[in-house]
């Protein structure tokens, strides 16, 4: 299990400064954006699987870990990071346990997501 946590706090605070008086609104914004396309991307990675597409496997990984990182979404930023270098040379069969991993920590994210946006 990951020291990390869950939602980075500074990570928070970054997309509030970027807007700075508008009541969250941002943040809730940047927030349903997250959480809508990270399931999709998520739902990619067991596609790949299915079809053995390792491009298209290490892309959707490399864009979880992008828009975890830019979320504070740390546990799934590191999970998504270690998919998208282990796609490169290991069996896409081998990384199913990782992707379990990665909807967990999607889950923990997206119940502090919604509750820090208020969503």
């Amino acid at each position: 299990m990951s020291s990390l946590p869950i939602i980075d706090p500074s990570a928070i605070e970054n997309l509030r400064e970027l807007n700075p008086g508008d009541n969250d609104e941002f943040l809730r914004e940047v927030a349903v954006i997250y959480l809508e396309d990270t399931p999709e991307r998520l739902a990619e990675l067991e596609e790949c699987l299915a079809s053995g597409d390792v491009p298209r496997f290490t892309r959707a990984a490399h864009s979880i870990k992008g828009s975890s990182a830019n979320m504070g979404a740390m546990v799934l930023r590191e999970i998504a990071e270690k998919l998208e270098h282990q796609s490169k040379d290991t069996p896409l069969a081998q990384l199913v346990p990782m992707i379990a991993e990665a909807r967990a920590a999607f889950a923990a994210a997206e119940a502090e997501i919604r509750n820090i946006a208020k969503l």
